[in-house]
C-alpha cells in the first residue's frame, strides 16, 4: 500500500492548485534553513525527504508544502541531537511572544 506522500498516478477528480502565490517570510527563512543546514553537513535533501515521509498521514494531510519542510526539519534535528524538542518550543514561545501568532 503506497504511503500518503506517494500520490503519483492515484486517480482523482480534485484538480491541481498549480497558482502561484506571494511566499511568506517564514516560508523563505524555511528555504534559507534547509539550505544552511546542507551546505554545513548537518542534513540533506535526501534525509528531509525521509522526515516529510515520515510524518504521520493525518498531519501530512492537513499540512502545507513548507510546513512539512519544517516539520522534518525539526524531526531530523532533534534525531541528530543538534537540539532539543524543548530548546525549539521554548524558541518559538518567545518568537510568538515577541512577534504574535501568524496569520
Amino acid at each position: 500500500m503506497p504511503a500518503v506522500h506517494d500520490r503519483g498516478g492515484w486517480p482523482t477528480d480534485e484538480p491541481i492548485d498549480r497558482q502561484e502565490h506571494e511566499w511568506a517570510d517564514w516560508e523563505r527563512q524555511t528555504q534559507s534553513l534547509r539550505t544552511v543546514l546542507d551546505a554545513k553537513g548537518i542534513m540533506n535533501v535526501d534525509e528531509l525527504r525521509r522526515g516529510i515521509e515520515s510524518i504521520d498521514p493525518a498531519e501530512y494531510e492537513s499540512s502545507t508544502y513548507f510546513e512539512r519542510w519544517s516539520a522534518s526539519i525539526e524531526t531530523i534535528l532533534v534525531e541528530k541531537g543538534v537540539l532539543t524538542t524543548a530548546e525549539i518550543n521554548d524558541r518559538a514561545a518567545a518568537l510568538r511572544d515577541r512577534w504574535g501568532q501568524p496569520e
